[in-house]
């Protein structure tokens, strides 16, 4: 690159981070660190109607979670108000931006009729050459397009797009109140801001021709565009929330790890060669837009859990009990004062590695060992925990109370002890020791269960049920 890499991303904070936007941000920053250079966040906040704070917050807590950290920023739109004026001012002097007074009525009756005609409604240019300004009548400030012609828009991935200026009118770049609108703030910003390459999704493509026209009016040089695709649902629609969950933090709740999120957006739409699973390093190495596609990537949550599982066997326990912690207080397994360290989270990890596709579901499945008072399935207790089991669990505790090495190949040895001189099969001791130490039917292996939980807790949960 001539000049140093700098890019952006720029949320509205009118909602949610949604999954599309997660995989614009991604995008930039891989770019951006690929790169050695800058990645900027920017807030959009000009729509002040539907913008909120509550969602400013979340979109940066979104990011933090995901580990898109930024160069510079947050900066907010909101708080450029100046600028924007002064570039405004700048197009009026030079003859470049008019005062439109038409009322929000008149504009709405020309499109009705250029519809009825046939035609693209687009403003007309009643006030574009006007002479006299009417008094005390409220107006906007249009930029003054030009009349013929065409704009040429050089895309990293779509290549030559070319828009006929007359397809175009005279947009609107401030409001009457004297705020200025999106596709103006953008120009100034990106161009105020040294940013070199524009990505965005492909439903901004229609924006970039009256950019690039604001680009050339202003005096700045263009940005490189690069417009990825959309991310659908499985319907091949767009994605939303009928497919599923589109939140960034609603993953995060679900127990989703943010590596693997990333992992697997970076997947959507980009690839390099066979390879599924990348370190954060390999996909900053690796990274590049000869490698993205331009047909709508499909999300499947079921390859992201697959994606998220693969991660959770690749973590380590301590690294992943931070990331457990949480869901194990949300599910009510431990207390927010719990006041276990890590160590001691960590100690389930292992027996529940290849049997949790998410964090959730690993903190729910390990309430057997952090819950103090066993919670019994009703089904599971009524099938199991009969009277006739009662002597099979006192051998069972006999049998524990008598090992000095308490080691999974010490607990196996009593258990085949008894189902010999039982002349039973494993499972029908081996269940109802299980129902009885987690509660259900359904557990790691166990014997894992029992060294987890160890010989003391093992023997005094076997004694409260008897």
């Amino acid at each position: 690159m001539s000049v140093p890499v700098k890019v952006r991303f720029a949320p509205s904070p009118t909602g949610y981070l949604h999954i599309g936007g997660v995989r614009t941000a991604l995008f930039n920053w891989l770019f951006a660190r690929n790169h050695g250079g800058k990645f900027i966040l920017r807030i959009e906040d000009t729509d002040l109607s539907r913008s909120t704070e509550e969602s400013i917050q979340e979109i940066l807590e979104s990011m933090r979670w995901l580990g898109l950290d930024w160069d510079e920023g947050p900066f907010r739109q909101t708080e450029r108000q100046e600028i924007y004026s002064q570039k405004v001012e700048q197009l009026v002097s030079a003859g470049k931006a008019y005062s439109c007074y038409c009322t929000p009525e008149e504009l709405d009756r020309k499109r009705s009729e250029a519809q009825k005609a046939g035609l693209k409604p687009k403003y007309d240019g009643t006030c574009r050459n006007l002479s006299d300004a009417p008094e005390g009548v409220p107006s906007v400030i249009r930029f003054k397009a030009p009349l013929e012609g065409s704009v040429v828009v050089e895309d990293l991935l779509r290549g030559k797009v070319v828009f006929d200026i007359t397809e175009l009118d005279d947009l609107i770049i401030q409001r009457t109140d004297g705020t200025p609108t999106y596709n103006f703030v953008v120009v100034v910003d990106d161009s105020e801001m040294g940013i070199t390459h524009v990505i965005r999704g492909d439903d901004h493509l229609s924006n970039t021709p009256r950019q690039c026209l604001l680009y050339d009016a202003l005096g700045y040089a263009r940005p490189q565009f690069s417009h990825i695709s959309m991310i659908l649902g499985q319907d091949k629609a767009r994605l939303s929330k009928r497919h599923g969950a589109t939140s960034a933090l609603a993953y995060r709740d679900m127990g989703y790890l943010p590596d693997a999120m990333i992992n697997y957006l970076a997947r959507l739409g980009w690839s390099h060669g066979d390879q599924e699973i990348f370190s954060i390093k390999e996909l900053i190495e690796h990274f590049s837009f000869d490698s993205v596609n331009t047909s709508a990537a499909i999300f499947d949550a079921d390859k992201l859990s697959w994606v998220n599982e693969q991660y959770i066997q690749s973590t380590p326990p301590e690294l992943l009990a931070q990331r457990l912690e949480p869901h194990l207080v949300t599910a009510g397994v431990l207390a927010k004062d719990h006041g276990l360290n890590m160590q001691e989270i960590a100690k389930v990890i292992p027996c529940l590695k290849g049997r949790a596709k998410t964090l959730k579901e690993m903190a729910e499945k390990s309430a057997f060992f952090f819950k103090k008072q066993v919670e019994f399935d009703e089904k599971a207790q009524s099938k199991f925990l009969t009277d006739e089991v009662k002597p099979l669990l006192e051998k069972v505790i006999t049998g524990f109370s008598a090992l000095d090495d308490f080691s999974s190949d010490k607990i196996e040895s009593v258990f085949k002890k008894i189902v010999e001189e039982e002349n039973l099969k494993l499972g029908k001791l081996a269940q109802p020791v299980r129902v009885a130490l987690t509660g259900t039917t359904v557990s790691p292996g166990i014997y894992d269960v029992i060294l987890l939980l160890g010989k003391e807790k093992t023997i005094k949960r076997l004694r409260d049920v008897i």
